[in-house]
């Protein structure tokens, strides 16, 4: 879980992560019904209470971090493989709220849309 430096960049991010999850749920949905992959759901504990997204193809199988993928949404240039510890202090994108402080939810859509793409496109290719 990312260091959250500010009450601030908290509000913040209280503001996006619920719309941020339903994004991404629903671009992983639309990226299923069109994959080779089998997606369920399941309950993760580790390294912190989540959601994760456990694909599987023939016998590979990848599991995808749900809150990660809103974080790297949520936050600036946010990695959660360079955030092992939690103690990377981050910014909210600021592309994501608008000029009345409410969500701007096209260019949610948008960077939900994009990072679910590419989680898919970075799946391992195998045969059969």
């Amino acid at each position: 879980m990312p260091k959250i430096p500010s009450t601030v960049i908290w509000q913040q991010a209280e503001l996006l992560m619920q719309p941020a999850l339903i994004r991404v749920i629903d671009n992983l949905r639309k990226q299923l019904e069109v994959s080779t992959w089998q997606g369920t759901y399941q309950d993760a504990t580790d390294p912190y209470p989540g959601y994760q997204l456990c694909l599987r193809r023939n016998e590979a199988e990848v599991r995808v971090d749900l809150w990660g993928l809103c974080y790297q949404i949520c936050f600036l240039d946010y990695h959660p493989d360079l955030d092992l510890d939690g103690s990377l202090a981050v910014q909210i994108d600021p592309i994501l709220i608008d000029a009345e402080g409410e969500v701007d939810w096209h260019r949610l859509d948008s960077k939900a849309d994009q990072l679910v793409a590419e989680v898919f496109a970075n799946l391992p290719s195998l045969n059969g």
